[in-house]
Order: C-alpha cells, then sequence, then structure tokens
C-alpha cells in the first residue's frame, strides 16, 4: 500500500509540541518542534521548499508520531532532549552533545547576566533555550541598555578602580566602584524582560517619557525613548532561528562538483543581487563562498555612486560588480541573479572572471536554469543534485543579504515624514505610532502583529505601514 504523507499527518493537532519522523524499517529519521503541529507538518508536502537535507529525507518517512506540550518553550526544551539521547539521522544540530545557548542570572550580591551552554545550577536563574547565539546576543544588549546589568566575572568586578567602557556608554550602573541603591529593582526589571514580560515596561516607559516630555526634561525623554526601541526591536524581531538555508550541503564536495562543471578552480566566488523600491534606497550585495561554504569576511554591501541608475537593474549591476572586481577580493566566478542581460553586462565589467547566470524560470524554486561563462544556456541539470542545490542556496543567500541590506537602509533614510507618505496616517496616527514605538525604525521593524496593538491606529492602517516598510520590491 502506498501511503501519501498528506495521510500521515491528517489529524496533526495545532497545538505546541515535537514530531517525530521515522523510515519504514522504524528507525528514527528527524525529530522537530513547533509552535502549531498541524502547521509545521503540512510544510513538508512542497518538498521543494524544504532545506537540502530535508528534501533527501521526505521520501523516506514512514510514519509520524506527534507530542503535545503546554508552550513553544516547552516544545523547545522536549525538541533538545530528544535530539541529544536519540540523536536522530537528519537532524544537523545538537548532535554533538552541545546544548542551546542560555542566559543565567548569578545569585550573587550583584547578580551578573551571562550566557552559557552546560547544566543547570542552583547558582543561577536560567532563561532560555535561545535557538541562536544571534538571538541570546541580542538579549542581552537589550537588557543592558535598558537595566545597565553587569557582564563581567566577579574577579574582573573585585579589580576595577574604576568604571569600564560600558558604563561609560549606559550598559552598566558599575557596581564594582559605584554605591548602587537600586540595583535590585534593574535585576527585577531584567527577569520580568527575560520573561517576555515587556509590554508593561514600554507603556511604563512611555508614560514616563510622556511626563518628561511635559516638564521640558528632553534628557531623561531620550533615555526612555531609547530603551522603549530596544525593547520593541527585540520584541518584535522574536527568536531567530540560525541560518538553515544551507544545512546539510557537504561545501566541499559541491564546490568540486561546481569545479569539475566548469572546468575552473574556485577558492572565492562571489554571487551579487540588487534591490530598490520603485528606483528609491538603489542598493547592491554580493555575498561569497568557497570549498568551506559562505565566506562572511568577503560579503560586501554597496550604495548607488550613479544616482542617473537609481532602479535601473542593470546600470546598477554594472556598478556593483565594477566595484567589488576593483576592490576586492579576488574573485574565480561571478554568479548573478538574473538572465542574459544581467550575464553580458557582468561579463563586459570583468571579461577575465567567468560569469554564470542564475535565472529564476517560471517557477522561482524549482524551475532555475543557467547561463554559462560561454553564453550558453544550460537546462538539464537535475533539480536534486548537490550542485543544483548548492547553486539555490547561494542565490538565495546574495537576495536575503540585499534585501535585509534594503530594509536596513530605508529604516535608516526613514524619517518622521516618511509616514506621510503613506495613505491613512495623519497627526494622530503619526504621534500614536511615534509614542507606542519610540522611533521610525522602531515602527519600521515592527510586525504586523506590533502595529496592530497601537491604540486607534486601526488594521487597515497597520497592514498599510507594514506593506510599506516590509514589500520586496527588487
Amino acid at each position: 500500500m502506498n501511503i501519501q504523507f498528506a495521510d500521515l499527518i491528517e489529524n496533526s493537532p495545532n497545538a505546541p509540541g515535537v514530531y517525530r519522523m521515522y523510515d519504514a524499517d522504524g528507525a528514527l529519521l528527524y525529530v522537530g518542534k513547533a509552535k502549531n503541529l498541524s502547521n509545521r507538518l503540512h510544510q513538508y508536502l512542497d518538498i521543494s521548499k524544504l532545506e537540502p537535507h530535508k528534501q533527501i529525507m521526505r521520501p523516506l518517512v514512514a510514519r509520524v508520531e506527534w507530542e503535545i506540550v503546554p508552550t513553544e518553550s516547552d516544545a523547545l526544551v522536549r525538541e533538545q532532549e530528544l535530539i541529544k539521547t536519540l540523536k536522530p539521522k537528519y537532524n544537523i544540530m545538537l548532535t554533538d552533545g552541545k546544548m542551546y545557548p542560555m542566559i543565567a542570572l548569578t545569585n550573587s550580591e550583584y547578580p551578573r547576566l551571562l550566557k552559557f551552554r552546560g547544566r543547570i545550577s542552583q547558582r543561577r536563574d536560567v532563561y532560555g533555550p535561545y535557538p541562536s547565539v544571534i538571538a541570546l546576543n541580542e538579549t542581552i544588549k537589550t537588557i543592558q541598555r535598558v537595566c545597565q546589568i553587569r557582564t563581567c566575572t566577579d574577579t574582573f568586578m573585585r579589580n576595577r578602580t574604576r568604571p569600564c567602557l560600558l558604563y561609560q556608554i549606559g550598559r552598566c550602573s558599575a557596581p564594582c566602584t559605584i554605591a548602587q541603591t537600586d540595583y535590585n529593582a534593574r535585576v527585577s526589571l531584567a527577569r520580568r524582560i527575560l520573561t517576555g514580560d515587556s509590554e508593561p515596561i514600554i507603556a511604563d516607559l512611555t508614560r514616563d517619557m510622556q511626563k518628561y516630555s511635559d516638564e521640558m526634561d528632553f534628557e531623561n525623554a531620550a533615555i526612555c525613548r531609547d530603551k522603549i526601541a530596544a525593547l520593541t526591536h527585540t520584541s518584535n524581531r522574536g527568536i531567530r532561528r540560525p541560518d538553515a538555508h544551507s544545512a546539510g550541503l557537504d561545501w566541499n564536495a559541491s564546490v568540486n562538483d561546481l569545479e569539475n562543471w566548469l572546468g575552473i578552480k574556485i577558492e572565492c566566488a562571489g554571487v551579487f543581487d540588487n534591490s530598490h523600491l520603485f528606483g528609491k534606497n538603489s542598493v547592491g550585495a554580493m555575498i561569497a563562498f568557497g570549498h568551506d561554504g559562505f565566506i562572511k569576511s568577503a560579503y560586501r554591501h554597496f550604495k548607488l555612486h550613479d544616482k542617473s541608475n537609481a532602479g535601473n537593474d542593470i546600470g546598477m549591476m554594472q556598478e556593483f560588480v565594477s566595484r567589488a572586481v576593483a576592490r576586492g577580493p579576488k574573485l574565480d566566478l561571478i554568479i548573478v541573479d538574473g538572465g542574459p542581460t544581467q550575464w553580458r553586462i557582468a561579463h563586459s565589467v570583468a571579461p577575465n572572471i567567468p560569469v554564470i547566470g542564475v535565472t529564476k524560470g517560471v517557477v522561482r524554486d524549482g524551475d532555475e536554469h543557467f547561463i554559462m561563462p560561454d553564453g550558453s544556456v544550460y537546462r538539464d541539470m537535475p533539480r536534486d543534485s548537490r550542485l543544483f542545490l548548492m547553486l539555490r542556496a547561494v542565490r538565495d543567500e546574495a537576495h536575503r543579504f540585499v534585501i535585509t541590506f534594503h530594509r536596513t537602509t530605508r529604516a535608516k533614510n526613514a524619517t518622521a515624514s516618511v509616514l506621510d507618505e503613506i495613505d491613512g496616517i495623519g497627526p494622530t496616527r503619526k504621534r500614536a505610532l511615534l509614542t507606542h514605538f519610540g522611533s521610525v525604525r522602531a515602527i519600521a521593524d515592527a510586525s504586523l502583529t506590533g502595529l496592530k496593538r497601537v491604540p486607534g491606529l486601526g488594521k487597515n492602517a497597520a497592514e498599510k505601514i507594514y506593506a510599506y516598510f516590509h514589500s520586496d520590491v527588487v
């Protein structure tokens, strides 16, 4: 009997939990977590949208089991336990005995904020786990800005004779050398943030900011504003997943395949993409990769110098490739996201470097074909080959990188007048937005759910604002 995957997940519940996938012999293939088990499992129906290692695994799945837990955090902890003890074949994290990173507050006279992996000690109050160090570090930075809790070791603290740089930049209250009258209150505030109780804190800070503003105490009003922005930014971003887009790729073997396909040697390949919004904030980016994977140190951002090419993908590509080739790093291969025109521009700018064009085809994921260094079109690469999966991964990484930079650039360039460009956002709503979020940057980073919480804004206006700042027009 041929059991379809859809049949295996037909009765999956709309609840948080963990799921386990088995092959026909009963061997455990994968353990995952979900905020909503049904929604998560249904994402496995379209194999083309899965990460490479899951594309390989999905056809092997013959049985799916799930376990409901009270919250999403419980699912994260339970997933970690199962991976560490059962070591499923296709789990790419935590199979080496490591744990997710966590945050702790030590139980001392002046509790210290720290990050760690390992056993939970009775000497610490532990929060987490966090699925990535990026998410953890952002949380720590927020608490430093808002609460000024120390992060130094006890030895470092005991040996200080004057406050360190963190005190100078407002991220520590310096209990090492300055008498503390409210450190316990700072710690209590940090605990509230770590347990997700940010909304009441933001409301309190908003009232304080308004009071200081009414009293013409603009220095303290600005401090409250910055704290609101930090808390809002972190809550909007939420828990970040580690970059699993290239998960499961054998980089060395994949780059070897690429070298054999093209007949060249590759130490560093650059992948280019552009982004703009109706000709505004025109930017570009290059990501790089080699035998060991992505080369983050070689990533480059570009802001358009020749404003006459704003919104002109061809002119933008010409400028950005020219600047990258002139300034380095040394590239053995150039890959551009686009068709024959983009390929010709890159080839004319760098005639001595092989150029590949990755076209999107009719369907972005699965219908790609390639323009070869000699200008011919190649359409016959197997969609499940590691070379195809790698080329699609690096193309999408370039797209992710440039879109992220574009959004950041739009947010940095934003002023209050930007809100005037959005239909239906008048003075009253603009004031409500700035009062709630503290800055236009925080508004630009806000989630749709966060925008809907603004008093008096309304659902339609929230959707318009979200679409304005988050549309991916390229």
